[in-house]
C-alpha cells in the first residue's frame, strides 16, 4: 500500500459518522482561559468590546483596556487549529471566559482569518449559543455547562502555563509524561497576569523570557508533535 493510501486510510479512522474527530487515549487538551468575549451595543449593532474599537465606552465605565483584548484569544485559535497536533486529531481545545462562560470548539473549526470577521463570529456565538457549519448541521461552537474540569479525562494531568512556573525545556519534558494520557494545559488569553484556572496542579515555564500565549502554545504543541511523531 503507497504512503499516501495509508495516510488517508489513517486519517478517515479519526473522523466518527458526523464528521467530528474521534477521541484518541493520547494527546493534549488546552484550555484558554481569562479570554475577553464580551458585546456591547452601539449605533452599529452588537459589537465585541475591544480596547482599540471601544476606548471612549471603557473610559466611561473606568474599565481597564488591558482586559479587553480580543486578538489575544483569535491568536492564539490560529496557533492551535492550524497545527499538525490538531489536524493529527490529537488536540482539544476549550475557552473560558472572564464572564465565566465556557466554550467547547470542534477541532474541524476554521476560524476567520481576519480579527473583524472573527469579531463578527463570537458576538454571533454569545448571542446563538452555537455555530453550526453552513452545510451540515455539525456543531463548531457551543456555550457549555461549567466547570471544565468535568470534560477532563479521569486522573489527568494539569498544568499551568506561567513564567514564574518551574523553568522546563518543553522538548524534553513532554517524554516524561505518559505515553497514552491525555494532558491539561491551561494558558491565559489575556494581557497580562497568571492564567487564572483553579484546577491547575502545578505551573511550568518553557522559557526564561515572558511569552505571549501565542508563542507559548506554538512551542508546546510542537514539543508534543515531536513526542508523538507528527510531522
Amino acid at each position: 500500500m503507497s504512503k499516501s493510501a495509508t495516510s488517508l486510510i489513517e486519517k478517515e479512522s479519526r473522523i466518527d459518522a458526523e464528521g467530528n474527530v474521534k477521541a484518541s487515549d493520547k494527546g493534549v487538551i488546552v484550555v484558554l482561559v481569562g479570554a475577553s468575549l464580551e458585546t456591547v451595543k452601539t449605533k452599529k449593532g452588537y459589537e465585541l468590546l475591544t480596547a482599540d474599537t471601544h476606548g471612549s465606552i471603557l473610559k466611561k465605565f473606568k474599565k481597564d483596556p488591558k482586559d479587553y483584548r480580543p486578538d489575544i484569544l483569535h491568536q492564539c485559535l490560529l496557533t492551535c487549529l492550524d497545527s499538525p497536533l490538531n489536524k493529527a486529531g490529537l488536540l482539544k481545545i476549550y475557552i473560558h471566559t472572564r464572564r465565566n462562560v465556557l466554550i467547547d470548539v470542534n477541532p474541524q473549526l476554521r476560524i476567520p482569518r481576519t480579527f473583524k470577521r472573527f469579531c463578527g463570529l463570537m458576538v454571533q456565538l454569545l448571542h446563538k449559543q452555537k455555530i453550526r457549519a453552513s452545510n451540515s448541521t455539525q456543531v463548531l461552537l457551543k456555550c457549555i455547562k461549567n466547570p471544565v474540569t468535568q470534560y477532563f479525562p479521569a486522573g489527568c494531568s494539569k498544568i499551568g502555563m506561567s513564567v514564574t512556573g518551574e523553568l522546563v525545556d518543553v522538548r524534553d519534558w513532554v517524554h516524561t509524561l505518559p505515553e497514552n494520557e491525555k494532558v491539561v494545559f491551561a494558558v491565559g488569553a489575556q494581557a497580562h497576569g497568571v492564567a487564572p484556572a483553579d484546577f491547575v496542579e502545578k505551573f511550568i515555564s518553557i522559557s526564561q523570557y515572558p511569552l505571549s500565549g501565542s508563542v507559548a502554545l506554538s512551542r508546546l504543541l510542537y514539543a508534543f508533535e515531536g513526542k508523538f511523531s507528527i510531522l
